[in-house]
């Protein structure tokens, strides 16, 4: 039978500009994050934006609560050209955001502004509706306070984030649409139409929540309404508040990735309660599983069974140590003859293992070397690469991956093993 392809080709959007960095259009998916230090240690600031900007942050947004910490960002700009280099910066705009939003767009490239809270009114738990003259009369509010941050974009070329929280949606949306995907998007939706009015366009969108299923529903709502309205604006993908540790990462992968995988996203930030700079592995990691951006060797490895023929994990960390920074190259290292060959048909480079110690190197689908030992197993690899002309040597500062412990390793030595297998079974 045969089944018709399915693809989701990338959404088309407008490139925004981010100081030296475009996000949209034909540019690669952007990976930024956030300092956590204070804005006014200015210090200590521009040593984690250099730290993170080193680690793969391509954007950088640094808080900006006040009008205050807004000054202590043209000497963070300036120490960081002094330093190091110009780092595309983001101001993070919240409360009563007018007057901070004007003056972080002197010295910033981007302005993100929270359409929840920057024209700030306290909740009074209405529950009947908004009158039509109510509803113009807060617009009119948004409309007048946004304007200047508008302008003050517009003179200096700096872009806008309209960054739409779940959980910090106006008291006027939260009646009118309740704690929905529907409300959000109108949320961004209210300020872009103004931007339009007056010709302002620099403009990325995000709608986070911490449920990945309102995150997706939000994004997936927001690119059609868009396309509705003859919009085509970039969109900044994450799962907020996503926590810490292994199922942070998981619930975040699983959002972004879910809407990348459909061709919707053109930036992208993890957002993990650690150390910021844990988060962009992962935004990389998401992007070389979806084949979005190469930034390290692929490596297909089959799962472990009774057929393997060598120590998989091991042999495994040991071909990823060697091979590791060899970005765009797909290596297979497969444990037996049976499904290797087929498994690893898109693969560069197999290592597959043979019976008697010995293994196999594969060009793609052809076995080209069998019957070396196992010891010397990796320096054949290697040497089927620079033969190739494919090799090329790690960078100053590469730290190959720790290997993994092994499952024995891992097991107290005064528990039986036959006890712990028996536990999981």
């Amino acid at each position: 039978m045969n089944l018709p392809e399915v693809s989701y080709p990338r959404r088309k959007t407008r490139a925004v500009r981010v100081g030296n960095v475009y996000i949209g259009g034909d540019h690669p998916i952007v990976v930024q994050s956030m300092i956590t230090e204070e804005t006014h240690n200015v210090p200590a600031a521009v040593a984690q934006i250099i730290a993170m900007h080193k680690a793969g942050a391509e954007i950088v947004r640094v808080t900006t609560p006040n009008l205050a910490e807004a000054k202590c960002l043209a000497e963070i700009k300036a120490e960081l050209k002094r330093r190091y280099q110009d780092v595309p910066l983001v101001a993070d705009v919240h409360h009563q955001g007018t007057d901070i939003a004007v003056e972080v767009a002197k010295y910033v490239d981007k302005v993100r502004i929270n359409p929840g809270l920057f024209v700030f009114r306290k909740r009074v738990q209405r529950t009947e509706e908004y009158s039509q003259s109510e509803i113009e009369e807060e617009l009119e509010a948004i409309e007048k306070a946004l304007l200047p941050v508008i302008r003050a974009c517009k003179e200096r070329g700096v872009a806008m984030r309209i960054g739409v929280n779940h959980g910090s949606l106006s008291e006027r949306l939260m009646v009118m649409y309740g704690d929905t995907p529907e409300g959000m998007v109108e949320s961004a939706l209210e300020y872009i139409r103004i931007c339009e009015r007056h010709d302002f366009r620099d403009i990325v969108v995000s709608l986070k929540a911490s449920r990945v299923q309102v995150m997706v529903q939000a994004n997936r709502l927001m690119v059609r309404r868009m396309a509705e309205e003859g919009m085509d604006y970039p969109l900044h993908l994450g799962v907020t508040e996503a926590g810490d540790g292994q199922y942070a990462r998981i619930k975040s992968t699983a959002g972004i990735a879910t809407l990348l995988a459909e061709g919707i996203g053109d930036t992208i930030r993890v957002s993990l309660a650690e150390d910021p700079i844990n988060e962009l592995p992962v935004c990389y990691e998401i992007l070389q599983a979806l084949g979005l951006r190469r930034t390290k060797t692929e490596f297909i490895a089959c799962p472990s069974c009774g057929r393997t023929k060598f120590d998989l994990p091991t042999v495994l960390a040991q071909v990823k140590a060697a091979t590791g920074h060899l970005a765009g190259l797909n290596i297979a290292v497969m444990g037996c003859i049976v499904n290797g060959p087929g498994e690893m048909a898109d693969a560069d480079y197999g290592y597959v293992g043979k019976a008697g110690g010995k293994i196999s190197l594969y060009r793609g689908r052809e076995e080209v070397k069998s019957g070396i030992p196992q010891e010397k197993g990796v320096e054949e690899l290697i040497a089927l690469i620079k033969a190739d002309g494919r090799w090329v040597d790690p960078p100053e500062g590469y730290t190959p991956p720790p290997p993994p412990q092994n499952f024995r390793d891992r097991i107290r030595v005064d528990i039986p093993l036959e006890t712990v297998s028996s536990k999981g079974s």
